[in-house]
């Protein structure tokens, strides 16, 4: 037992060497989607539910482009770990490749679909055209945010995480600024009694989609330019011709993992959809506390970097003491983390959601999904862990089997069967998010528990 507890101690530091960054970088991007909730929230409940209504599909795009990303590190940590350094810089070559693949598709496919977004989520036909254009607005740049996802996950993956955090705040501090010029008018400010004029455009929604474009666009400039000048993982002077030996063992691990993210946020979609047609209020009330929510995920997402990368270099290097050492380690503390992070959650629901609205009945309601999603935090944050580890390793069919049997067996039936036929509310379908989250828990648990996920050395 002592000698476990040193290796464990061992493992703490790096976890957290990896993990920080990504969860500061998560934490300032979160903190940015509080202020640009808070300053579109200003605008009224329309802007805020025309805004909400396409969240959902922004997130079926960016999974999916993460997912992509997924396997390209769980080949480049293998190579890392085995000490194969040139396999890993030509992997980095063909990530240039998908990047101008993924990110040209996308960029057409969102030019051709974003009229029909609004009327896919079932948006209130009075805000339709709004969220139309703040659709499109923010989608522009699609190439350069492809690029930002997945040049991110390429240094993530040889263990620079500090690289992403640092483009990260930079991108952070253009959008909030630009915030502030594009969202509002030109107005006078009081401060210590003296008037200040404030310069603005006076765009509402569209300023922030248009502060959020300039801001991705810049991320994607900074981090190909960081890539390209990394002393361990640059593709400078690789060849950027598809190459069947890296796409290939990519493509196993990424496909599963991208048809689960499609299926999780295509189920997102629907769920989203059914929500909307509760009204703006419900509307409105799930946007903010699902941006609320969103913050206290922080420590599950630095965790399953970190996770996912250990793992694939202990695989790369045939080394299982050192992925039993991870998994005692890291589970525990993920555990601790997010038990705070729903005690927290809950002791402030309230007030969290007064920071973004000031409708009574939008307030009560999102503190009270709030509340209830808060109990649930840890058996969330176990899951995403795990399934770091397994994405390290190239595990990813049993979690797209799982996360599509816990969206979709349970949320999005569930959510049907109470909202649709029944006719109840947002709380019923907050209480079906919950049980699909604790589902999850459980078959991961179980899957894990096992041991078919381990790599035998």
């Amino acid at each position: 037992m002592e000698k476990w507890n040193i290796r464990k101690n061992k493992m703490l530091p790096v976890i957290f060497a990896l993990a920080w960054p990504t969860m500061l970088e998560q934490f300032l991007q979160t903190a940015v989607q509080y202020i640009d909730t808070a300053m579109v929230g200003s605008l009224g409940t329309q802007a805020t539910a025309a805004v909400g209504s396409t969240s959902t599909v922004n997130w079926l795009i960016g999974s999916t482009v993460s997912a992509i990303g997924v396997g390209l590190l769980a080949f480049i940590s293998q190579s890392f770990g085995a000490g194969n350094r040139e396999r890993a810089k030509r992997a980095s070559g063909q990530a240039v490749l998908v990047v101008l693949a993924v990110g040209i598709s996308f960029t057409i496919v969102i030019a051709a679909i974003n009229k029909q977004v609004p009327v896919w989520m079932q948006v209130d036909e009075g805000i339709r055209d709004m969220a139309s254009r703040y659709f499109l607005i923010l989608y522009a740049p699609m190439l350069f945010r492809t690029a930002n996802i997945i040049f991110g996950t390429v240094l993530r993956s040889v263990g620079d995480t500090k690289t992403p955090m640092r483009v990260g705040v930079v991108m952070n501090i253009i959008n909030t600024v630009l915030n502030f010029l594009f969202i509002y008018p030109t107005r006078v400010a009081v401060i210590a009694g003296i008037s200040i004029t404030l310069p603005g455009a006076g765009f509402g929604i569209e300023g922030a989609a248009l502060a959020s474009a300039i801001a991705y666009t810049y991320g994607g400039i900074a981090i190909t330019v960081k890539l390209w000048k990394h002393a361990d993982i640059s593709p400078k002077g690789q060849s950027f011709k598809p190459d069947k030996t890296i796409l290939i063992p990519c493509i196993r691990v990424a496909f599963p993992n991208m048809c689960q993210r499609f299926a999780t946020s295509l189920g997102y979609v629907v769920f989203a959809s059914m929500i909307n047609s509760l009204g703006e209020t419900s509307a409105a009330a799930h946007t903010i506390a699902n941006t609320v929510e969103s913050g206290f995920y922080i420590p599950g997402w630095g965790m399953q970097t970190a996770a996912a990368t250990l793992a694939g270099n202990a695989l790369g290097a045939k080394d299982g003491k050192k992925l039993r050492d991870l998994e005692r380690a890291i589970i525990p503390l993920e555990t601790g983390l997010m038990t705070v992070c729903g005690a927290l959650l809950f002791a402030f629901a309230p007030q969290l959601m007064t920071l973004f609205s000031r409708d009574a009945e939008v307030i009560m309601l999102g503190s009270t999904v709030l509340r209830m999603v808060a109990i649930s935090e840890p058996f969330y944050g176990i899951p995403i862990v795990l399934e770091g580890m397994m994405q390290g390793v190239g595990k990813t069919v049993a979690p797209f089997i799982f996360s599509v049997i816990g969206m979709w067996g349970v949320r999005i039936i569930g959510t049907f069967i109470c909202t649709q036929l029944l006719g109840m509310g947002l709380i019923a379908a907050w209480a079906c998010m919950i049980a699909h989250n604790v589902l999850l828990f459980m078959l991961f648990a179980v899957y894990f528990a096992r041991g078919k996920w381990k790599p035998k050395f």
